[in-house]
């Protein structure tokens, strides 16, 4: 906290000494609050980190009806980026990374937005806040139905440098899944602002090079590619997350770009222009989009299921060790843990832990087996052998850490690793229903793009449809 308060004003501060004139007087920024109604910006960030902890509490208990596909994305993709962690990898670039990983892309999301208040940029304030809020949301069916495991947990040999680190490791099993790796919102959501930036620029008919805030344009460009080369140094994220997140950050940028002027009233009442023919037809045209986006889903979750017990969960190098999360319970709930060792010849050795315990054994990217299993109970499991462990106690974070113990000439482990958590057609059904925002956003900006084809309206123009020329098509 003692950063962000030192590092807000001197960001605003430094960005704006070109252009001080638009800074707002300190003894006026509860008046623009008020003014331009950014308390609901507010609120916002509130909605999504809440909207954030659902859908993490979602992912666990459905994975066993939704499985992952990362073994797909293994054989598109093959290893590079285990060759550029081998490459690059030193601790000193890990430790830079790891805060800009986690630290500077929180505090990006946060600064741009007081940023572009401060400076009096009302609309670009709208858009990066709905960036935030959106982008997120546009991700949440890809997570839950195409999850795909983080490159450590896949690749043999290649560490997690982040998860595998420490205090990062309690923050990141209490915060964030680990395992989900498509689309990458390190990648979506600045790419995501910068895209906004320039259809902003452009739509006035202005270069981006001499908008006042092109500076910070440069700076959350130089961020977005550090982000890239972090979440592939890692032991995160995939090649391929980075053209998808590009992706679902262009799709949140074109809705956010088409409906803020909506949203702000600046073409008359919100629903200005809509009537009820109009609704008729956005409904039945983004509904059956959203209807396929549905069956696609279905169609994916009916195939994993069929294939779940072909598929390994983790892939492990002689030696090498990793950790499956057990989600939190609450009491009167359980968890039965599944664990068969896939492999001909070696046993897999298991720990049960509570995360705090392990924190000390985890530093650069690696777990210390060694000083684990001599002071925590391990089990073994033989070849192709299933253990069942059970998890009763509530309210704290377990991880199951897997070992392979075989010497370096016994290749890879495959193990298999299923947790039910005894109410996953429930948690499926509601992952459906937090789907359908995204898929309607995603259909009401494949109808625009239409639309505007067909009217010949160019497809940066932001205005509603009821105002475009003459015998155009409305919304």
């Amino acid at each position: 906290m003692g950063i962000i308060l030192i590092m807000t004003p001197a960001i605003c501060w430094f960005f704006t000494l070109n252009n001080k004139e638009v800074r707002t007087p300190l003894n006026k920024i509860g008046k623009m609050i008020h003014d331009q109604r950014y308390y609901l910006h507010m609120m916002g960030y509130i909605v999504i980190i809440t909207w954030k902890s659902i859908t993490d509490k979602l992912n666990e208990p459905i994975k066993q009806s939704t499985g992952h596909w990362t073994d797909w994305v293994h054989v598109l993709e093959g290893e590079p980026t285990y060759w550029i962690q081998q490459t690059f990898e030193n601790p000193f670039l890990t430790s830079i990374l790891n805060f800009h990983y986690l630290f500077i892309y929180l505090f990006l999301i946060y600064v741009t937005t007081v940023y572009f208040a401060y400076s009096g940029e009302r609309d670009m304030t709208d858009k990066v806040t709905l960036n935030y809020l959106l982008i997120y949301a546009i991700a949440v069916p890809y997570y839950l139905f195409f999850n795909v495991e983080v490159t450590s947990s896949w690749i043999p040999g290649m560490k997690s440098l982040l998860y595998h680190d420490g205090l990062y490791t309690a923050f990141y099993v209490s915060h964030d899944p680990l395992d989900n790796a498509v689309p990458s919102l390190h990648v979506a959501i600045p790419f995501g602002i910068l895209l906004l930036n320039w259809m902003h620029c452009r739509e006035r008919g202005i270069r981006v090079r001499d908008w006042p805030h092109w500076r910070y344009h440069v700076f959350i460009f130089a961020n977005t590619i550090l982000f890239i080369f972090s979440i592939l140094y890692l032991g995160i994220h995939w090649i391929i997350d980075v053209p998808l997140g590009m992706i679902v950050g262009g799709v949140g940028a074109l809705f956010i770009h088409q409906i803020q002027p909506r949203l702000r009233n600046d073409y008359g009442n919100l629903f200005e222009g809509i009537d009820k023919k109009r609704w008729a037809n956005h409904f039945l045209v983004e509904g059956v989009v959203t209807i396929l986006f549905v069956s696609l889903m279905m169609g994916a979750v009916s195939y994993q299921s069929q294939t779940n017990d072909e598929r390994a969960s983790y892939r492990l190098a002689p030696g090498e060790s990793t950790f499956e999360i057990i989600q939190l319970v609450q009491h009167n709930e359980e968890v039965d843990i599944t664990i068969t060792n896939w492999h001909d010849s070696d046993n897999l050795q298991i720990i049960l832990i509570i995360t705090e315990n392990s924190v000390e054994q985890m530093q650069n990217g690696t777990i210390n087996w060694q000083e684990l299993s001599d002071s925590w109970a391990v089990i073994e499991a033989q070849p192709n052998e299933t253990l069942q462990l059970q998890v009763i106690q509530p309210n704290v974070w377990h991880i199951v850490i897997l070992h392979h113990s075989g010497e370096n000439d016994s290749g890879v482990m495959e193990v298999k690793v299923e947790n039910d958590y005894h109410n996953s057609e429930i948690t499926l059904t509601f992952a459906y229903l937090l789907s359908i925002p995204s898929l309607w956003i995603t259909a009401w900006v494949i109808h625009r793009l239409w639309r505007m084809k067909k009217n010949g309206v160019h497809w940066l123009t932001s205005k509603p449809s009821y105002v475009w020329s003459a015998n155009h098509e409305s919304e």
